[in-house]
């Protein structure tokens, strides 16, 4: 799993091992091959140009069906986000522009990993929970001291 860029100052997650070992072998074929994108599909698929081509909208039906799973997720109970991008690691099996922006995902969460370890940015965020968290106590605090706390088995009918 590489985070898709050589800047210098980038931290990568793991390191991706089948690409290393495709270029070890040699079995890399064509320009985008060496950058451990395209099809993911064995050699006797990819060697048939209708398999090929019925493999890859297989891919792309069962990966949309997790897509769509996560997006109905996301207003009901749920893994949403981690259904969604279990749909584009499934497109990313066949399809560069899914590998690219599971790159740019897979950068961008390595990036908010390490802001987020950073001892000032961990301060902020404690001291504003510590302010979200008075806010809120106070908020309840004036609730239920000008309605009181009923009871639901208390309520009277009306």
């Amino acid at each position: 799993m590489n985070t898709g860029s050589d800047e210098p100052g980038e931290v990568a997650v793991a390191a991706d091992e089948a690409r290393t070992d495709r270029r070890t072998t040699g079995q890399d074929a064509g320009p985008e091959a060496g950058d451990g994108l395209g099809s993911r599909a064995p050699e006797f698929v990819k060697a048939r140009r209708v398999l090929h081509l019925s493999w890859q909208v297989g891919v792309f039906v069962v990966g949309l069906a997790v897509v769509v799973a996560g997006i109905v997720m996301l207003p009901l109970p749920g893994p949403g986000w981690v259904v969604i991008f279990g749909g584009m690691a499934i497109w990313a099996t066949e399809f560069v522009w899914a590998q690219l922006v599971l790159r740019w995902t897979k950068r961008k969460v390595t990036e908010a990993a390490q802001r987020a370890l950073d001892p000032k940015v961990r301060r902020r965020n404690i001291t504003l929970t510590a302010i979200g968290l008075v806010i809120v106590a106070v908020l309840v605090g004036i609730y239920l001291w000008k309605f009181g706390l009923v009871m639901p088995w208390k309520i009277k009918d009306q």
